[in-house]
């Protein structure tokens, strides 16, 4: 029994993201792909990549920022940019493809590398991506590197107690990679 319970213990703290974590609004970023509707307009209408710098090009409006925005954010920004041009814009913003959700995987592992995301995924998630830990892997010692504004976060990760049998009171978590973080497995 004790061995059961043990064993749902370690298997909630693997369970996919809450409810709250997918209600997230998607955020645009450079590379993605994105359908720009204006109602009847179809010279204003069209599909735009994000560029590198985070703009887009549109007719009228020339560049505007997307990046670090939501698709509703950016229909917001468009509308009322447009409304300079017709009295009253119906803007949809749609996310075609997603290219910008992108986490790097180093050191010790079987296959190091950068991997596009197109959903949601955990550390161990991206660990399995990367074909596993190798032999010389410094289990407890995993950091994840995440951009955080003008600076980087240093966030340590220790496998071995996310795995292990008896889960410690504290023990890291699963939690969810962001683009552009960058885990280091020593």
């Amino acid at each position: 029994m004790k061995t059961l319970v043990l064993l749902l213990v370690f298997l909630v703290s693997l369970a996919p993201p809450s409810s709250a974590q997918e209600a997230q609004e998607y955020v645009i970023g450079p590379e993605d792909v994105l359908d720009i509707a204006v109602w009847d307009n179809a010279a204003v209408s069209r599909t735009v990549p994000v560029r590198p710098d985070g703009m887009i090009s549109l007719p009228l409006l020339n560049d505007v920022k997307a990046a670090g925005l939501t698709p509703s954010q950016l229909r917001q920004v468009l509308t009322k940019a447009l409304v300079s041009y017709m009295p009253t814009p119906s803007v949809s913003v749609i996310v075609r493809e997603v290219h910008s959700y992108k986490v790097t995987v180093i050191g010790e592992v079987k296959l190091p590398g950068r991997y596009e995301l197109k959903s949601q995924a955990t550390i161990l998630d991206m660990l399995a991506m990367a074909g596993g830990l190798s032999e010389f892997a410094e289990r407890g010692r995993i950091l994840v590197f995440r951009p955080n504004g003008g600076s980087t976060r240093r966030i340590p990760f220790d496998y071995d107690k996310l795995t292990a049998k008896s889960p410690t009171k504290g023990g890291d978590e699963n939690f969810c990679v962001l683009p552009g973080d960058v885990i280091v497995v020593p």
